[in-house]
C-alpha cells in the first residue's frame, strides 16, 4: 500500500494525540524505510519486473528483516519503547507499536504472495490486490478518505496557512498514491531508493510544521500537541 499507511498514522492520532504526526506518519511506513536501507546493503532482494502485477512493477524477492510479520511485531516494540522512554506516555507508545504493526496486514491485502511471516521461514501471503486497480482504488482509496476524515475532524488549525498546508498534503499524497497505480517502473533501484528518502524526509518535515499549527478538533480542548 502507499496512502494507507499513512492513513494509519492519521487515525491513530485520535487515540494518541500525544504523538507527534511526522511520528505516526513515518511509524506506518516504517517497514519500507527500513526496506529502502536492506535492500541497498543487499540483506533483501527485490527486483524490478514490468508488469510483475497491474499495479506494482516490483517483485520483493527476499524481504523477511523489513516486512515479516515477526520482524514488524519487533520493529514496533523497539519504536514503542524508545518513544516510552523519551516521553513517558504508556499509551502513545502502544499505539506506536501498533501502527507499525499494521503495515503487515496492510500490505498483505495488495502484495502477492511474497509477505514472509518471519526470517527462516519459507511461507508467504498475499491477497494480490495490487492485480486489479479498481479494487485497490476502492480498497485503499476507503481506508485513506476515511483516516483524513478522522483527523480533520478531530482538528482546528491555527492559522489558515497551517490548514491550507495540510489540506496540500494530503492532495499531493493523493495524486502520487494515483499516479503510482499505473504501476511504472522506476529507472533503477538506486533511484528508487533516492526519491524515496527524499520523500520520507519531506513529509516528515511538512507533517512536523503542521503538528506545530495544530489545535484541538470538536469537543477536544484547543492545545499544543508535543511535535
Amino acid at each position: 500500500m502507499f496512502v494507507g499507511h499513512f492513513a494509519a498514522g492519521l487515525a491513530a492520532k485520535r487515540i494518541a494525540p500525544k504523538v507527534s504526526l511526522w511520528t505516526l506518519i513515518l511509524a506506518g511506513a516504517l517497514a519500507d524505510i527500513l526496506w529502502i536501507a536492506f535492500f541497498l546493503t543487499g540483506t533483501e532482494r527485490v527486483v524490478i519486473q514490468p508488469g510483475f502485477m497491474v499495479a506494482n512493477s516490483l517483485n520483493l524477492v527476499y524481504i523477511p528483516f523489513s516486512h515479516s510479520l515477526f520482524m514488524d511485531i519487533v520493529w514496533g516494540a523497539i519504536l514503542g519503547g524508545v518513544y516510552f522512554l523519551l516521553r513517558r506516555d504508556s499509551r502513545g507508545a502502544w499505539v506506536l507499536a501498533a501502527v507499525v504493526l499494521s503495515h503487515w496486514p496492510l500490505d498483505f491485502i495488495v502484495h502477492s504472495p511474497d509477505m514472509p511471516l518471519a526470517p527462516g521461514i519459507d511461507a508467504r501471503f498475499g491477497l494480490s490486490l495490487w492485480n486489479s486497480r479498481p479494487a485497490t482504488f476502492i480498497v485503499e482509496g476507503a481506508l485513506w478518505v476515511g483516516a483524513v476524515a478522522i483527523y480533520a475532524r478531530r482538528t482546528k488549525f491555527r492559522t489558515r496557512a497551517v490548514a491550507a498546508a495540510f489540506w496540500i498534503m494530503i492532495a499531493l499524497l493523493t495524486f502520487l498514491w494515483v499516479i503510482s497505480l499505473g504501476g511504472a517502473p522506476p529507472p533503477s533501484l538506486k533511484s528508487l531508493a533516492a526519491v524515496n528518502t527524499v520523500f520520507f524526509l519531506v513529509l516528515a518535515a511538512w507533517a512536523f510544521w503542521i503538528e506545530r499549527g495544530r489545535g484541538g478538533g470538536p469537543h477536544v480542548p484547543s492545545v499544543s500537541f508535543p511535535a
